[in-house]
Parts: structure tokens; C-alpha cells; sequence
């Protein structure tokens, strides 16, 4: 049975950038991820990382080997 993926990456989205989900204007956030793969994935699931500032730090993405989403956690 094959393992869980993980996925890390920095992330740095103003504020304004991240309003833009709610005027229904972006639905997916694209980053590259350190192992130089390019990830997409649904702007909601990094709502609740969300501040006056934006959304900001270092994550970890955890998919399964059908590359179906499991959990994302911030790391710092």
C-alpha cells in the first residue's frame, strides 16, 4: 500500500490577493512547492490561516497516493 504524500511550501498572499476568492475572481491558490512541483488547490483550504494581513508562512500538505487531499497544517 502505497504512502501518503507530503508536499511543503512558502506561501505569501496579501490580503487583497486572498479577498479575491470571496468576489469569486480566483477559487484555486497555485505555489511551488520546495521539491519544484507546482501544486494548485482550493483557496478554501487555507481560510482559516487567514489574518488582516493575508495569509503567510511556511505549510505542509498531506495527499493520498491518489493525490486526493488530506490535511494542510502551517509549520511556522
Amino acid at each position: 500500500m502505497a504512502q501518503n504524500q507530503i508536499i511543503r511550501f512558502s506561501l505569501n498572499l496579501g490580503y487583497d490577493q486572498y479577498l479575491m476568492v470571496y468576489q469569486g475572481v480566483a477559487k484555486q491558490v497555485s505555489v511551488v512547492a520546495d521539491d519544484g512541483r507546482r501544486i494548485a488547490f482550493p483557496a478554501g483550504k487555507i481560510q482559516s490561516y487567514l489574518n488582516r494581513d493575508g495569509v503567510s508562512g511556511y505549510f505542509e500538505m498531506e495527499l493520498t497516493p491518489a493525490n486526493q487531499f488530506v490535511s494542510i497544517r502551517k509549520l511556522r
